[in-house]
């Protein structure tokens, strides 16, 4: 029996409960992982630093983002995850928010922050487009319809608009539909075209299958516009189709 004087504390610390010898186990292994995190971030950060995004995977240069967006939680598994989910980066950042909330670990603010970076890379490819003439720079008009519309889900019919010197003067969509289908009326794709004195025009709607080829119904389509645009002095320079598995163009497939 223990002395009437003796420290109650002192009996307990002699004798340890087992739980909180678990709780100090848990806490050391939380430390290490926690130092195995920030060890692998900040080698990381040094690869991208010294040798560019080259030296980089894919999930890699997503995880760096995730850095900054998820502070506390080892982005890793989370930047794969969304590789393996969507494909590829371009197919992370043109998901859906709702779509990208499935993922584990990406909640409504980081769904948010990847749709706004996405807004943002969009806008500066559409910023080059804006600074040259575009039959000049065709990389760059490819560069900006993949970026804008290779990973949605609905098909969607845009229109670039040209001036006389063939530099972009407007940038729409025209038409929003279902997976394959968008309805596209020639009549109002001239008349947009004579409100914004465009002389020239460059015809881009997506293929949500990943497949671009074109299918009769659009070959068809492109003839008429080209028909309706003629007499009034408006050029169809081309009808670009993009996919997740890349682009055809009309005039280099020589069907216009």
């Amino acid at each position: 029996m223990q002395d009437e004087g003796a420290d109650e504390r002192s009996f307990f610390a002699d004798q340890p409960p087992e739980r909180h010898l678990r709780g100090k186990r848990q806490d050391a292994a939380v430390e290490k992982d926690a130092r195995h995190v920030h060890g692998h971030r900040d080698r990381l950060r040094t690869r991208f630093r010294e040798n560019g995004a080259n030296a980089l995977a894919d999930y890699e240069i997503l995880e760096l983002l995730l850095f900054r967006l998820i502070p506390r939680r080892d982005t890793k598994p989370i930047a794969k995850a969304l590789i393996d989910r969507f494909g590829s980066l371009g197919g992370v950042f043109g998901a859906p928010p709702d779509l990208l909330q499935e993922v584990s670990g990406i909640g409504e603010s980081v769904a948010f922050d990847l749709k706004l970076i996405s807004a943002l890379a969009q806008r500066s490819l559409k910023a080059t487009l804006m600074e040259r003439p575009v039959l000049g720079s065709w990389s760059s008009v490819i560069d900006y319809c993949n970026a804008a519309m290779a990973h949605e889900t609905r098909e969607q019919f845009r229109i670039l608009f040209l001036d006389k010197r063939n530099k972009l003067i407007a940038d729409e969509i025209q038409g929003i539909g279902t997976v394959d289908h968008t309805p596209v009326y020639p009549r109002e794709v001239v008349k947009r075209a004579l409100e914004l004195s465009a002389t020239a025009i460059i015809l881009v709607h997506n293929h949500p299958s990943g497949d671009p080829t074109p299918s009769r119904a659009d070959i068809d389509m492109t003839h008429m516009i080209i028909s309706s645009a003629k007499p009034l002095g408006i050029t169809v320079h081309d009808h670009i189709i993009i996919g997740k598995d890349g682009y055809v163009s009309f005039k280099g497939l020589k069907l216009i």
